[in-house]
């Protein structure tokens, strides 16, 4: 029944703005920016045209007023209309080698899904490395950054998320330790979700830190990386240094190991599983969960059971990823020649080889049984045979809305580069042509990894790091050392479920609140810097020693 009760103007505003607030921040963004595009105008100056376009994607990605893939279709409309990029050219952004890529990347992702190979890898290998409660969060955490460096942070957590619940029940069944906070612990509203107990928490959040972290390894770990790369060929094409996927993977899987293994799963261990403090009401938990390591391990071996023995299609599905992964490596090594270089009639870029691995995924029959038939052997198909992939599991299960948002994004990047408006950016942070080059590095990290906690990961690389790259040739230093290790910085968001995927899953799926992510991502932001830190000022050049100096082709 409708409420026909009167209400007065300041209520009703109130209710108008809680509910309406995203349509008109929407309108009044441009319209409180509008001097700046005026002043361009009056000015004739492209830079200040492009600069009012990127404040207001910036402020729509933050705010999320509309959706992020809607606003990454800006500059197909503005580029054009401030006479920036004719049309064509800004369209090919949005379908280019590096999208295709990624494209490919979450295709071979959902074959491996829809395979449930993924599970069984997981399985398998908790049962390698032990089913004790330190043990086993360092598998989980383990094979959760294992998977990530190959399929999408968000895939990798939603998969493992019911895992590490089914682990946590069977715990608190057989009374090893509590998963759930009691109400004198954590207060809670009647029906509302239980909170994660101290443990378990460790658990969830292991997994999605090592979502995040994993994703930073390989080229198709995570859309960030692919962005930067884009980002990165087409600002300076003329680079020495590549970015392909064997060099990609040498500088950073040290940073993914140290920053996991050594930091992020100990800072987990320390403040939330008793490390050190076995006297502590939680480090008595994880010694009597000690005890029980084999009732886990029997959950784990129901689990491995029900999958059954491997499948024709598994096997496929492994094989193909594995040949995808061998032609990604060798295409060009670097250090010696590839199989491109013997097939370069035209230049072949990293999309044909994932999507050659997905095409085949397609074409080839879950199980050969119709060798059978076509010998005349009964019984006979009724129907046909299910390919590797599924083209309606794809459709259902594809993000193709990121694809939107790295080609806006290089769009946005090619309209900053073209209208001067980088440049401009970049030249207003020549100061730091002063400062030494630790402190240049370590400045653009925290700028990196301020910004990513508050919006998306792929959104935030596409504005930082076309400004760090023209604030490299203001300053005279060769600009992967202040790009490679921010962009990495943008994948790295420990504080908030707003901040990436995987935070998101993890917090919705457990209930945890906020206020404890935030806390618990101090320790680990704390040591992201720190390695990224070694990364960008030590690591880089021994990687890619030309970055020792300013190179020539920048020049």
């Amino acid at each position: 029944m409708a409420d026909d009760t009167k209400i007065g103007g300041g209520q009703a505003m109130k209710r108008c703005c809680g509910f309406h607030w995203r349509g008109k921040a929407t309108i009044l963004i441009p319209l409180l920016l509008l001097p700046l595009l005026i002043f361009a105008y009056l000015n004739n100056n492209p830079a200040y045209k492009c600069m009012y376009l990127v404040i207001i994607m910036a402020f729509y990605w933050i705010t999320e007023v509309i959706p992020l893939y809607v606003t990454a279709m800006l500059p197909v409309v503005f580029l054009p209309l401030f006479g920036i990029l004719p049309s064509e050219t800004v369209c090919r952004f949005y379908f280019s080698d590096t999208v295709v890529m990624f494209l490919g990347g979450l295709l071979i992702a959902l074959a491996i899904e829809y395979s449930r190979l993924n599970q069984r890898i997981a399985l398998v290998a908790i049962l390698i490395v032990g089913c004790s409660p330190r043990r086993l969060h360092f598998g989980l955490v383990m094979v959760t950054c294992f998977i990530s460096l190959w399929i999408s942070n968000s895939a990798t957590t939603a998969m493992m998320c019911p895992i590490v619940k089914a682990v946590l029940l069977e715990m608190e069944t057989q009374n090893v330790f509590a998963i759930y906070k009691t109400q004198e612990e954590e207060p809670m509203e009647e029906g509302s979700v239980p909170h994660p107990s101290t443990i378990a928490m460790s658990f969830y959040l292991g997994i999605a830190y090592a979502s995040s972290i994993g994703g930073c390894g390989t080229l198709i770990g995570t859309g960030t990386n692919l962005t930067f790369k884009g980002l990165y060929d087409s600002r300076f094409p003329n680079s020495v240094e590549t970015l392909d996927f064997p060099i990609f993977m040498a500088y950073c899987m040290p940073f993914v190991v140290i920053a996991l293994i050594l930091l992020t799963y100990f800072s987990l261990q320390i403040t939330h599983m008793g490390l050190f403090r076995p006297k502590s009401k939680v480090g008595a938990e994880i010694k009597k969960g000690a005890e029980g390591k084999e009732v886990v391990k029997n959950v784990i071996k129901e689990s491995k059971a029900a999958l059954g023995p491997m499948t024709c299609h598994e096997i496929q599905v492994a094989v193909v990823f594995i040949l995808m992964v061998i032609l990604l490596f060798t295409r060009k090594p670097g250090f010696v020649k590839g199989w491109a270089d013997f097939l370069n009639a035209q230049k072949i870029m990293s999309g044909p080889p994932v999507f050659f691995a997905v095409i085949l995924l397609f074409a080839l029959p879950t199980q050969y049984t119709f060798f059978k038939y076509c010998c005349g052997k009964a019984p006979f198909p009724g129907q046909t045979l299910d390919a590797c992939l599924s083209w309606v599991y794809c459709l259902k299960n594809t993000p193709f809305g990121l694809c939107f948002l790295l080609g806006g994004g290089f769009a946005l990047a090619e309209g900053s580069q073209v209208s001067g408006m980088a440049k401009l950016l970049g030249d207003s942070l020549s100061f730091a042509s002063k400062m030494h080059s630790v402190l240049v590095v370590g400045m653009c990290i925290i700028i990196a990894l301020i910004c990513t906690a508050f919006t998306s990961n792929v959104a935030m690389c596409n504005i930082l790091i076309p400004i760090f790259s023209e604030m490299a040739l203001a300053i005279k230093v060769h600009p992967l050392s202040l790009t490679f290790p921010a962009s990495l910085a943008c994948s790295l968001a420990f504080h908030l479920p707003v901040s990436t995927p995987p935070n998101a899953i993890i917090a919705g799926f457990s209930g945890l609140k906020t206020k404890y992510m935030a806390i618990a991502g101090i320790l680990p932001t704390f040591w992201a810097f720190c390695c990224l830190l070694f990364t960008g000022t030590i690591w880089t050049k021994i990687i890619y020693p030309g970055t020792k100096e300013f190179p020539e082709w920048a020049k």
